[in-house]
C-alpha cells in the first residue's frame, strides 16, 4: 500500500488534520458565542498539529520517555532560560519531585530532615505543602496579601526558626508573582532554599535589578504543570527545572525509582562502567542499571504526553499574550465596582501571565459570595474558588489538627478571607472579546444592588 513508513506517515497524518477540521477544529471555533453560551474557567486550545504529533508518536510505539520528550526538555529549557529540565507526569509529581530531592543525604548538612521547618503558605493548591508533610517535615504557615493573594514577606523572619528553617516553598498565585526579591534575598540570608510552584504562572516575568526572567528561574527549583486548563496542556504531564547540576542528577535518581545510574530509556552502559563499582553492601560490580541510592519512583511521562507538549510550546507565546489581554479587558470593565469587591492587582516588577481573575467580596457591600457565584453559574460562566483556601480548615487536618506537624506563624486573617469571601474566573486563551464582555456583564449583574 506504501513504498515506505515515511510515505505511510505522511498519509496518515495528512487523513488526521483532515479529521480535525471535520470533526474537533469546532470546538476551538467561539467566533459563533452568543450570549449564555457555557463559558469554562478554562481549557485547551489545540489544532491538528498537537493531533499530528500525537500521531507521529502513536506510530514509533515508544510508550513511555523517549525522542519527544527529549526534544520538549531540550527546547522547553532554552525558552525559560535554565540549564535542565526534566518532564514527569504531572504538576503534583513535580512538587514531589522538587521536595523530595533537598532530602538528599549528598546535600549534607542543607539536607531536609524529620522535624526540619519550611515555610509555605496555607492558601492554595495542596500538593504544594503535600510533600512537606509526606516526608515528616514541618510546614510553617505564613498569612498572604490582598490583592495580590500572595505570600505576605514581611512575615517571614518570624516564621523564621534558627537551625531548623531549610527551605521557603511557595506557589505564584494564578500568574502573579510572589515578591521574588524579598523571598530570594530572605533565602540568601539564611541559606535556605528556594522551591517555586510555578504550575499556575508559566510565562509569567519579573524583574530584579537589572535582570528579567521567567518565575521558576529564580529559585533553586521550579515547576510547572501542564493539566488541560494551565497555560498549555500536554493532558497530564509536569516538569521540574533548575540550575543546579547535582540537583539535577537528584530529579533524575527520585523521578527515574530512585537509580543511581543515569541512562536513558533504552540505552545501557553511558557511564562506560556498569560492572566494575562497589555499592553499599552489593558484590563488586553489580549491575549499575539496577543500583538505588535514593527512595525514588517511577513519575516519568509517556512520549505521547510530550508530543503534544512539542505543538504546544510553539504557540505558548501566543496564549500568554492572550490571557494578558483577556484578564485586562475583564480588569478594565470591573474597575467601577471597587466599592463592592476587591480586584485583583499585579505585582510590583512583573509581568503576570495570568491563569485566572480573582474577585474578593467586601465584608461591608452585603454581598454573600454563594449568592454571587450562583447566580454567575446560573448564567452558564463557570467558577472557582481559590483552590483549597485555608488548608489547614479541610479534612485533611483533622488527624494532625492542633499538634506539632505544623506550624502556623503569626495568623491567617487573610487566609481565612479568601476561604469566605473570593472566587475566580477565567481568562484562557480560547476565550474571545464577546465571552469577556458577557462574562463582565453577569459579574456585575451579581454584585449590583437590585440583585441581592
Amino acid at each position: 500500500m506504501w513504498k515506505s513508513e515515511e510515505q505511510a506517515r505522511i498519509e496518515i497524518k495528512s487523513l488526521v488534520a483532515e479529521f480535525y477540521h471535520q470533526f474537533r477544529e469546532k470546538e476551538n471555533d467561539h467566533s459563533c458565542f452568543q450570549p449564555g453560551d457555557r463559558i469554562s474557567y478554562g481549557g485547551r486550545v489545540y489544532d491538528e498539529k498537537e493531533m499530528q504529533s500525537l500521531t507521529d508518536a502513536m506510530l514509533d510505539f515508544w510508550l513511555t520517555t523517549g525522542r519527544f520528550a527529549d526534544e520538549f526538555e531540550r527546547r522547553f529549557a532554552e525558552w525559560l532560560g535554565v540549564k535542565y529540565a526534566h518532564l514527569v507526569n504531572s504538576g503534583s509529581s513535580a512538587n514531589l519531585i522538587a521536595f523530595s530531592v533537598l532530602t538528599a543525604p549528598e546535600l549534607g548538612d542543607r539536607r531536609i530532615k524529620r522535624g526540619d521547618e519550611v515555610i509555605t503558605t496555607a492558601c492554595g493548591f495542596p500538593t504544594t505543602i503535600n510533600p512537606i508533610l509526606q516526608y515528616g517535615a514541618v510546614p510553617v504557615f505564613v498569612d498572604v496579601t490582598i490583592p495580590q493573594y500572595n505570600i505576605d514577606v514581611s512575615r517571614l523572619e518570624d516564621a523564621y526558626n534558627p537551625g531548623r528553617t531549610k527551605a521557603v516553598m511557595i506557589a505564584h498565585t494564578l500568574g502573579n508573582p510572589f515578591d521574588i526579591s524579598t523571598v530570594k534575598s530572605f533565602c540568601e540570608k539564611h541559606d535556605l532554599w528556594l522551591i517555586e510552584d510555578n504550575c499556575d504562572a508559566l510565562g509569567s516575568e519579573y524583574r530584579l535589578g537589572n535582570e528579567t526572567r521567567y518565575t521558576g528561574t529564580w529559585g533553586d527549583i521550579g515547576t510547572s504543570s501542564f493539566y488541560p486548563p494551565h497555560h498549555m496542556t500536554m493532558g497530564e504531564g509536569g516538569c521540574v527545572y533548575t540550575d543546579n547540576p547535582l540537583l539535577h542528577r537528584l530529579i533524575l535518581s527520585y523521578r527515574d525509582w530512585g537509580r543511581d545510574c543515569f541512562c536513558p530509556s533504552g540505552h545501557d552502559n553511558t557511564c562506560g562502567h556498569r560492572f566494575e563499582k562497589d555499592y553499599g553492601e552489593l558484590p563488586h560490580g553489580y549491575d549499575h542499571k539496577y543500583v538505588y541510592s535514593h527512595f525514588g519512583y517511577n513519575l516519568k511521562v509517556t512520549d505521547l504526553q510530550a508530543s503534544i507538549g512539542v505543538e504546544q510550546l510553539k504557540k505558548f507565546p501566543e496564549f500568554v499574550e492572550k490571557r494578558r489581554h483577556n484578564w485586562e479587558r475583564l480588569r478594565s470593565e470591573l474597575d467601577d465596582l471597587g466599592d463592592m469587591i476587591i480586584l485583583p492587582e499585579p505585582a510590583d516588577n512583573s509581568r503576570p501571565s495570568w491563569f485566572g481573575f480573582l474577585i474578593s467580596i467586601r465584608k461591608d457591600s452585603g454581598l454573600s459570595r454563594n449568592k454571587v457565584i450562583s447566580y454567575i453559574e446560573s448564567h452558564n460562566v463557570q467558577t472557582r474558588l481559590l483552590f483549597s483556601g485555608n488548608i489547614i480548615r479541610h479534612p485533611c487536618f483533622d488527624a494532625i489538627r492542633g499538634t506539632d506537624r505544623y506550624r502556623i506563624a503569626g495568623d491567617l486573617y487573610n487566609t481565612d478571607f479568601i476561604t469566605e469571601n473570593t472566587f475566580w474566573v477565567g481568562v484562557y486563551p480560547g476565550m474571545n472579546d464577546q465571552m469577556i464582555d458577557y462574562m463582565t456583564r453577569v459579574i456585575r449583574e451579581a454584585v449590583g444592588q437590585n440583585y441581592l
